[in-house]
């Protein structure tokens, strides 16, 4: 192992290690890292003694500031590329009631059978002879090989104590694709209750980390099948199965947006494009309704929808700033490229389209293409032809007309200026005439033609021209 720890900080860590006497160990996620061969630039260093004191002599020698947590008993520096983080061993024990453990000095082997997965509790060593020799207990490399989501102890103790380790097996199998042992899935469905007593925050962020993984859907079909999901985000478990009514029956929502999701995550990495995705349909359980006639309907979900992801993202601690405006607005329009694309693409439809997604097109198109999950060979080469369509009808269109982000010919100044008008009902009625006429194509999006229409749509309201503006 000695050739994998060739950064210059190890090195030092070792030589301090014998100044000192101290067991010195690389631990944890690092450690997986380095046997998947993935890119890693957070260390864990685990200290068999003070923590703190250890990584002050560190930052002595590497002349870097060292950040000191008391309350989590870490302390942190940052040295070239890696960021190094320094915690003395330990061994914990937790009241029913909290996540939070109490914590007690201890040995190698109590900080490993304190770890969440056995594959995060492989350790390194760093001191003298041992430098660079792998400390296993638990055969987590084992489990690497076997591509396998394991404890280090019985896993519904492991669970009970730290509830939020649900989270993070998911989580887990979702980035690595790997597979949660037989046990631990049994272990998560028993104690899944105890994550009401974990933050709303933390298991955000391990959603969002699901969320950015390669295939989210693995993580949410484990979040389901567990019964997690139904507890942390109860919208989304309810679009699951499927109704039959005089044999018509409807798709499963569920697992349609788990396509979807995996469809946009082959895209792009933005987390609230692919929220937008989860979101997409979150209003069709509340808007289903049976016809005798057309079979299963939705109308209006996408309009419920948005009206509901404000809700949502309070609910699951998520920001309420311009990217839940962004969701609220990919969610409100993502039914209507699919629209165009089944009808004949008229210059206004694509203008108002233009308008309401603004810069945003570009992501409503690639949710709307990733909202195409049907298995109908014929279906997929329509859409895909007639979207092409809607593409170039957009650009065409935006050369023309320069409708994104639009920005009015005329403004609400110039209208009361030009009537003498005081701000008002009146004022609205002309703006909303310009803007109507400009999307339908009646005059183009310039100021002399748009001067030109409200002088006669003045004439006809009876307003008088301002004579100073003659």
């Amino acid at each position: 192992m000695q050739h994998h720890l060739t950064h210059p900080v190890f090195t030092l860590i070792a030589e301090a290690a014998a100044q000192t006497g101290q067991e010195v160990y690389v631990i944890g996620g690092f450690v997986r890292d380095l046997f998947l061969k993935r890119p890693s630039k957070d260390v864990d260093i685990l200290v068999v003694g003070n923590g703190i004191e250890f990584a002050r002599k560190i930052g002595e020698k590497t002349g870097s500031k060292v950040a000191v947590f008391k309350n989590f008993g870490t302390a942190m520096l940052r040295y070239e590329d890696l960021e190094v983080e320094f915690v003395g061993a330990r061994k914990e024990s937790y009241r029913n009631d909290s996540r939070k453990p109490i914590v007690e000095d201890g040995s190698l082997d109590d900080d490993q059978k304190r770890r969440d997965f056995t594959i995060n509790a492989m350790a390194i060593g760093l001191n003298g002879p041992h430098f660079g020799k792998l400390v296993d207990p638990f055969d987590g490399l084992g489990d690497l090989r076997r591509r396998l989501i394991r404890t280090p102890l019985r896993p519904e103790s492991t669970y009970s104590d730290d509830p939020l380790r649900m989270m993070r097996a998911i989580r887990f199998a979702s980035q690595l694709n790997f597979r949660v042992e037989d046990d631990s899935l049994e272990a998560i469905r028993k104690t899944r209750d105890r994550i009401r007593i974990v933050s709303q925050e933390r298991i955000t962020d391990e959603l969002n980390k699901i969320i950015l993984s390669d295939r989210p859907s693995v993580g949410f079909r484990l979040l389901f099948d567990t019964g997690l999901l139904q507890l942390i985000f109860p919208q989304m478990a309810a679009l699951q199965g499927v109704e039959t009514i005089q044999g018509k029956s409807h798709k499963d929502n569920f697992y349609h947006t788990l396509e979807v999701l995996d469809n946009i995550s082959r895209h792009t990495q933005d987390l609230w494009l692919r929220w937008a995705a989860i979101l997409h349909d979150i209003a069709k359980p509340a808007t289903k309704r049976f016809d005798p006639k057309a079979g299963w309907t939705f109308h209006g979900h996408e309009d419920r929808g948005a009206r509901m992801v404000p809700k949502i993202f309070r609910q699951l601690r998520l920001p309420q700033d311009e990217k839940m405006r962004f969701v609220q607005k990919m969610v409100a329009l993502h039914l209507r490229p699919i629209a165009l694309a089944q009808e004949i693409v008229t210059d206004s439809a694509v203008r108002r389209l233009l308008f309401e997604a603004g810069d945003d097109i570009d992501s409503l198109m690639t949710l709307c293409n990733a909202d195409i999950t049907t298995k109908n060979e014929y279906k997929i080469r329509k859409y895909q032809q007639n979207f092409e369509l809607v593409r170039q009808k957009l650009i065409d269109v935006e050369e023309r007309d320069r409708i994104r982000n639009w920005q009015p010919p005329v403004s609400g100044h110039d209208i009361m200026n030009l009537f003498n008008l005081n701000e008002g009902r009146k004022v609205g009625i002309l703006k909303n005439r310009i803007r109507e006429a400009i999307l339908d194509g009646d005059i183009r999006n310039d100021r002399e033609e748009a001067l030109g229409l409200l002088l006669r749509l003045g004439e006809e309201m009876g307003l008088k021209v301002n004579p100073d503006r003659q």
